[in-house]
């Protein structure tokens, strides 16, 4: 699991495994209410991906959710490519601080 997204986890029994969304629009918004930048939209995937993924280990007979997952990927890929051609510098940066390969 990616490294940013750990302690954006809850551990309550009723939010397990959901993400925080305030947290990561804080930490990657431009403000509070900014939930459409690309980083944003980038970094929500991201946690999105990276939870499915671990899902994704434990029963890996779920096409269903694998299905789901792709489409996430190919969403960020998308987004990233949008990014990049409009500021590679601001490419750079999402890249380096969320840890995904390219």
């Amino acid at each position: 699991m990616n490294s940013c997204f750990t302690e954006v986890f809850r551990s309550s029994s009723q939010g397990a495994g959901m993400i925080d969304k305030k947290a990561i629009i804080a930490e990657f918004g431009k403000n509070e209410a900014d939930t459409g930048s690309p980083e944003v939209q980038i970094a929500l995937l991201s946690s999105r991906i990276s939870h499915l993924t671990e899902h994704l280990r434990q029963h890996k007979g779920d096409h269903h959710t694998r299905r789901g997952l792709m489409m996430l990927i190919g969403q960020r890929r998308r987004l990233l490519d949008y990014v990049k051609s409009n500021d590679v510098e601001r490419y750079r940066s999402i890249i380096a601080r969320l840890g995904i390969r390219r």
